[in-house]
């Protein structure tokens, strides 16, 4: 159990650390304002949490930095709320201004402002495209030979591929197919449409159009197949402005692992729901064993459909990135349940 010297001290070497990134001596920390205490006691707490583990000293100046010990208690005992700033809430809301964005297009832009606004890196992953139910389905004609099927999904999701259009279909033919296609698959999950298509959707169609289930398989062929969520960046390189990542190898790592979407997936996948804080070696991950990963989920009801995260280095400024990461879900929940 520390000490509220103890405490005082900690909270003090963090802060100054996620500020500075440089060693913080004791000295420095007698000039603090809420620091009553001598630099000789200063010395004696700080060589007490570097035996606890809480601090650790470097090689190249006589202060302390961190521990990932120490970022973890910091993290869950000493971090207090912070009221969000005008600015940052006014520029967070931007996104969601523009009305004629898809949902998509919204997560898009999402991730480029919390990169914008943290300095760090931001991963958005998108709601699981299976979850998606069908909203609306069309087909729009291009020329004689060749159509746009476009799918659009309850969350903004949209699908669309160019078809070949069989001999002898006839404009009105579009108008039967597309009336049969809503009132059969409207509201029905993307996962679901080939046993759909298959029992029903075929069969009414061949009745009241014509056999054209070569034109139905080449519309869906393989839509149930593209489950992987997906992946949206910001600030994909800002991890190289840390004085952390000066090191080639550890760049390497990183930039691989972003590129690999089953590394990202099982990073950002958690089933707990809110603000989850990963410090350093808890990442599991060799490539993020010097980051910190902050992720929130955002939903539609009680049903978690996406993952927000920033990664940074282990100094990352935590309540900060905190504040912004709850709004940002918040909204982005906001946003799900209006268009569910």
């Amino acid at each position: 159990m520390l000490t509220d010297r103890q405490l005082q001290i900690l909270k003090v070497i963090v802060d100054d650390f996620i500020s500075s990134g440089q060693p913080i001596g004791s000295r420095q920390i007698s000039k603090r304002e809420e620091i009553s205490f001598s630099s000789s006691t200063i010395r004696n707490e700080m060589a007490d949490l570097e035996e606890l583990g809480y601090l650790e000293k470097t090689h190249t100046s006589s202060g302390r930095i961190p521990s990932e010990k120490g970022y973890r208690f910091y993290v869950d005992h000493l971090l207090k709320p912070q009221v969000i700033t005008n600015h940052d809430m006014k520029v967070l809301r931007s996104v969601f201004s523009e009305n004629a964005y898809e949902t998509e297009q919204v997560i898009r832009k999402s991730a480029t402002i919390l990169s914008d606004l943290t300095n760090y890196t931001s991963i958005i992953l998108g709601p699981d495209v299976q979850l998606h139910k069908v909203k609306r389905f069309s087909i729009v004609p291009l020329s004689a030979k060749n159509a746009v099927a476009i799918i659009v999904t309850d969350n903004g999701h949209v699908e669309n591929r160019v078809v070949d259009l069989p001999e002898g279909l006839h404009p009105s033919d579009f108008e039967k197919m597309v009336n049969i296609l809503n009132e059969r698959l409207v509201g029905i999950p993307i996962v679901q449409i080939p046993y759909y298509l298959e029992r029903e959707v075929s069969n009414i169609i061949r009745q009241h159009v014509g056999a054209y289930n070569g034109l139905l398989k080449s519309i869906f062929t393989g839509i149930e197949q593209q489950s992987d969520s997906k992946i949206y960046y910001g600030g994909k390189t800002n991890m190289l402005n840390q004085p952390e990542f000066h090191d080639l190898d550890k760049i390497r790592m990183l930039m691989e692992m972003m590129e690999t979407q089953s590394q990202i997936q099982a990073l950002l996948h958690r089933d707990s729901p809110g603000i989850q804080i990963r410090i350093g070696s808890e990442n599991e991950l060799n490539a993020v064993e010097d980051c910190s990963i902050i992720t929130a989920t955002y939903s539609t009801n009680e049903e978690q459909v996406g993952s927000i995260a920033i990664i940074g280095p282990k100094r990352m400024d935590y309540q900060r990135v905190i504040t912004l990461l709850d709004h940002m879900s918040g909204d982005l929940s906001k946003l799900m349940r209006r268009e569910w």
